[in-house]
């Protein structure tokens, strides 16, 4: 029964948060889309991407189910799974990550908890691992990759929230008087030297 119930409701939280990161995507222009943003060259499509690329790996060579989709080499020499070539469109990509979507449900849903799977590249403790910690993983990522999609979507435009439901109308006005407090009580904070 909990079994069950655990399964659910990481399963649950994980469509939830693919979705949300996929949104980020939403209204977006191809440059904005793609370009760097941080100095590391983070940008939104190249996490969707990579989270499509991480699950494909995870719910599926793990379990020996491996993707009828070429992909990347772990760690490639270009970072190739973080960022969108110029020959990849943004369609190309979602339709990677919608299917990679489907292979992995099925994964989910078709074995139990403690089906055993194997991670070569887990060293520690160990590379065997099982249905339950792989989901943990993988939420984990997915939502460390999503909550840098919300800061870098929020750095272009302003928009938050994690679906269209609950995206929080701008108030310019005030969202610079509250920038402004924080600016002041970080100055304040620093100490004066004599």
């Amino acid at each position: 029964m909990i079994d069950e119930f655990a399964k659910d409701n990481l399963h649950g939280r994980l469509r939830r948060d693919r979705e949300a990161l996929l949104w980020k995507l939403d209204g977006l222009s191809e440059y904005d889309a793609r370009r760097p943003l941080t100095a590391t060259g983070t940008n939104l499509l190249g996490l969707v991407k990579h989270l499509a690329t991480v699950e494909a790996r995870y719910f599926g060579e793990v379990f020996e189910r491996p993707s009828p989709e070429p992909l990347p080499r772990w760690q490639d020499y270009d970072g190739r799974d973080l960022w969108a070539t110029e020959d990849e469109t943004r369609d190309q990509i979602i339709g990677f990550c919608r299917r990679t979507w489907e292979r992995s449900d099925a994964t989910i849903d078709e074995l139990p908890l403690d089906a055993l799977g194997h991670v070569p590249w887990w060293s520690e403790p160990s590379p065997n691992t099982n249905l339950f910690a792989v989901m943990v993983h993988v939420l984990g990522e997915t939502n460390r990759h999503a909550g840098h999609a919300d800061i870098l979507r929020e750095s272009l435009d302003g928009r938050t929230g994690i679906r269209p439901e609950h995206e929080k109308r701008i108030d310019e006005e005030a969202r610079a008087a509250y920038c402004a407090r924080l600016e002041q009580a970080a100055r304040s904070a620093v100490p004066i030297k004599p």
